[in-house]
């Protein structure tokens, strides 16, 4: 039994009339699809990771934010949770941090776009990843992501090229990455 099929079945009878309406489809359709992308637990393909990788760079000292010069301090794969000035850590603690780090923007993902193909998906973890759900929530992209603008939505990864107020040219090169991988899945 599909998803939608138990959701509507588990409506139906709260309905008035014991009957839903045909607008009701859409919205049990979307419910359905936000279910399954939380519950399914659809997670980032290696062509991900490795975008992530290729951007954030492996550093097993803890160094500053390029942008500020201090907070966020980084070490290993962009893992910022809790790095004080002079931590060290091994590849192998990089690469575990990097996997707990990109299971929360999964799930973030999963939830604020249930609706992707896996390159979407990829390319909007990523995305996450380097901007904070907080970002990836309140963004034109996101909104046009989920409103079925695909190609207005790849547009949107452009924008989010600064840091501080300035342009980096790290942050202008991994959006074109991350637009590019999101168009091959649309």
């Amino acid at each position: 039994m599909t998803t939608a099929k138990t959701i509507a079945d588990t409506l139906r009878p709260l309905a008035p009339g014991a009957k839903l309406a045909a607008d009701d489809v859409p919205l049990i359709d979307k419910l359905a699809a936000q279910w399954d992308a939380r519950f399914q637990g659809k997670v980032i393909s290696q062509a991900g990771i490795d975008l992530i990788k290729r951007f954030e760079g492996l550093r097993l000292k803890a160094y500053p934010d390029p942008a500020t010069g201090g907070e966020p301090w980084t070490i290993g794969i962009g893992h910022t949770g809790g790095v004080r000035p002079g931590d060290v850590i091994t590849e192998a603690r990089a690469e575990q941090l990097l996997r707990q780090d990109v299971g929360r923007f999964e799930r973030a993902v999963a939830r604020l776009c249930p609706v992707t193909t896996q390159p979407q998906f990829d390319a909007l973890v990523s995305f996450a990843f380097n901007v904070g759900e907080g970002n990836l929530e309140s963004s034109t992209l996101r909104k046009l992501h989920n409103a079925g603008d695909y190609a207005g939505a790849a547009g949107q990864f452009e924008r989010w090229n600064r840091a501080a107020r300035k342009i980096m040219t790290g942050l202008t090169r991994r959006r074109a990455a991350e637009a590019q991988l999101y168009r091959s899945g649309s």
